[in-house]
């Protein structure tokens, strides 16, 4: 076995770093989320009552904290040794979700987690390598190829779709339409990212990239996609419970920053028959856990239900909220 670089031992302690931070900020923002839902309209009801809260901002900026790290991360180490130790933030994450906001989480729905971690894991770690890059001019001749712009359409249709169709109508009730659009807007961050950070590591060394229009746009897209993305993840945290918004959140993410690289760096022209199986049954063990996740959803609730009836019902939310659980029985 190879002793690792300093590089990635660097890149190692920064996405550990990194997965503390965020997992953290999940838990944190969500109890600035609850306190200013009992003051005004809920930021799942299109308040904005939480950008007064301390402890949003406090979240917020633990989350800033940790995707510095992150980013600097993907600096040093590659990409198949930095990603699945995003997997550390959904343990963390879930662990002080069923501590301090008393989401609990069932065994089977813990099971389900750690399957959406080994399958995400499973297919980061048998990715191929990145191709070097020398430029910011080279990522861009990358991204304006046909085929990652016919991906990068196909993203924004649907995301777009899922805002002004699906969000008003499901977005309450169905966490997918909330992560969906954090996932697929994540995977054109990722690719923006790092061609800034590709950008900033070589004009650091000398080579000043910023000269360059490219990197410019690059920022800007960074920019609006990551405005997007906190939005609607302040939705999803508002109207679900976080132990299971995490690992959701995660694999989907993962699996849509997989797919655009494959297709911005060409890398599946390496792949060998036996690492495009291993990847496959790496899908299939996520969607395995997913399943496990939405059938156990309530299950966790349900014991300390039975024992105190007299919890909110805004406690309760998974995949469907309570609210739409009980439009179903009334209508029974």
């Amino acid at each position: 076995m190879e002793e690792m670089s300093p590089d990635n031992i660097h890149g190692v302690i920064l996405a550990v770093s990194s997965s503390i931070f965020i997992g953290s900020s999940f838990i944190i923002k969500k109890k600035g989320l609850k306190k200013a839902g009992v003051s005004g309209p809920r930021a799942g009801e299109g308040g904005y009552g939480y950008l007064y809260e301390p402890w949003w901002w406090a979240g917020m900026i633990t989350m800033i904290v940790g995707e510095i790290a992150n980013f600097a991360a993907y600096a040093f180490a590659p990409a198949i040794l930095v990603t699945p130790l995003g997997a550390l933030s959904i343990i963390f994450s879930a662990v002080l979700a069923h501590f301090i906001l008393q989401e609990k989480l069932h065994m089977f729905g813990i099971l389900g987690c750690v399957l959406c971690v080994v399958g995400s894991t499973t297919i980061v770690l048998h990715a191929p390598h990145e191709q070097d890059i020398e430029s910011v001019k080279q990522v861009w001749h990358l991204a304006t190829e046909p085929g990652f712009l016919a991906y990068s359409a196909v993203v924004l249709v649907v995301v777009l779709v899922l805002i002004f169709y699906y969000e008003p109508r499901y977005g309450k009730t169905h966490m997918i339409v909330y992560v969906g659009i954090c996932s697929l807007m994540g995977s054109l961050t990722v690719m923006s990212v790092k061609a800034v950070a590709i950008a900033i590591k070589l004009t650091f060394s000398g080579m000043n990239q910023f000269k360059y229009f490219h990197a410019w746009i690059f920022i800007i897209v960074v920019t609006i996609c990551c405005l997007l993305q906190i939005n609607y993840l302040n939705k999803a945290l508002d109207n679900f419970n976080t132990a299971v918004i995490s690992p959701v959140y995660y694999v989907m993410f993962t699996t849509f920053t997989i797919l655009a690289s494959m297709i911005m760096f060409k890398d599946w022209a390496s792949q060998s028959g036996l690492q495009i199986a291993t990847q496959l049954c790496g899908f299939v063990t996520i969607l395995s856990g997913t399943f496990l996740l939405h059938k156990t959803k309530d299950m966790g609730n349900s014991a300390s239900l039975r024992g105190a009836t007299s919890q909110s019902p805004r406690e309760t939310p998974v995949f469907i909220n309570s609210a739409s659980t009980r439009s179903t029985h009334s209508n029974l």
